[in-house]
């Protein structure tokens, strides 16, 4: 398997570090966020500049679209979640959870899963836009979160070094691992063999076997630093990492077979850690962005 890598564009406009991204109603659209408090939507059909949606007063890490609504959940530090309107613009309800961080955000169902700084996950009922559960995992933050409704399963990572299975009806814990040597900072699912993937502070990559009791099925040296994002091709034969070593690698998913290191001196890459990674659906497109200001669009080809 041979990939090629092509830096389309850079899309800039943002004033601190770009921490989230998010798929918008159609594939050529997305959403960042960063610590200057704007959110913003970009079309990869005419990427020269983004459009402000909203801006919040502290950083946002966390983004996540309700299909469907127009509406975008978006993660303030420190002042809760919010719940924009990506077409009017404005602010249709907000929620004040924690005086913490807001470092993950899923939906599912009619429900929202937020991950927060002061060890809890939060149930959030998106009919009635309110709390519906407070969960108490951990004295340490709660930080990455993967739903498979196959299974039935949330996955938590958390800083504790654990990743916690809950019950995705009862949100009764079937699993507590002990999982990483430190904070486990990004969590994913495969469809296709419903493994679970994770990556640490500690650099390393690691597969559990959620069909097994979650036993451990590969770990991977995988970064010099910590591991921050992971993302899945759009055929998901192939998923990326990014890290706060500046890289984004290529993984063959079966396998966990390394097939490409994106950088800077090779590609012109970050120069900074990198925070996030979004493979879409537009001409798969892979777009990145990090602590240098930048949002960086990919063009993978993949020669299978």
């Amino acid at each position: 398997m041979k990939i090629n890598v092509e830096k389309r564009f850079t899309l800039d406009g943002h004033k601190d570090c770009v921490y989230a991204l998010e798929a918008g109603e159609s594939p050529n659209i997305l959403y960042s966020a960063s610590g200057d408090g704007m959110v913003v939507a970009w079309d990869l059909l005419n990427p020269a500049a983004g459009t402000l949606i909203a801006k919040m007063k502290n950083s946002v890490y966390a983004l996540n679209r309700i299909t469907g609504q127009n509406i975008l959940l978006a993660g303030q530090n420190f002042e809760g979640l919010h719940f924009i309107h990506t077409e009017t613009k404005v602010e249709d309800a907000s929620l004040e959870l924690s005086k913490s961080q807001i470092f993950d955000i899923k939906n599912h169902d009619a429900r929202a899963y937020i991950a927060t700084g002061d060890g809890v996950l939060f149930v959030i009922d998106l009919v009635a836009n309110a709390v519906v559960k407070r969960i108490k995992l951990s004295d340490k933050s709660v930080r990455a979160i993967a739903i498979n409704s196959e299974l039935g399963d949330i996955a938590v990572g958390l800083s504790d070094n654990t990743i916690r299975i809950l019950d995705l009806k009862t949100y009764a814990q079937k699993y507590s691992i002990h999982a990483h040597k430190l904070s486990v900072f990004a969590l994913m699912y495969d469809p296709a063999t419903n493994m679970l993937l994770s990556g640490s502070r500690d650099a390393h990559l690691k597969r559990w076997n959620s069909l097994n009791h979650y036993t451990l099925d590969n770990s991977v040296v995988a970064h010099m630093y910590a591991i921050h994002s992971l993302c899945l091709s759009p055929d998901g034969m192939l998923f990326v990492s990014s890290s706060m070593d500046k890289t984004i690698k290529v993984w063959e998913t079966g396998t966990m077979t390394l097939l490409k290191v994106i950088d800077q001196s090779r590609h012109a890459g970050h120069t900074n850690s990198v925070n996030k990674v979004l493979w879409t659906r537009h001409h798969n497109l892979l777009i990145s962005c990090g602590d240098d200001k930048n949002i960086i669009v990919w063009d993978l080809t993949v020669n299978y």
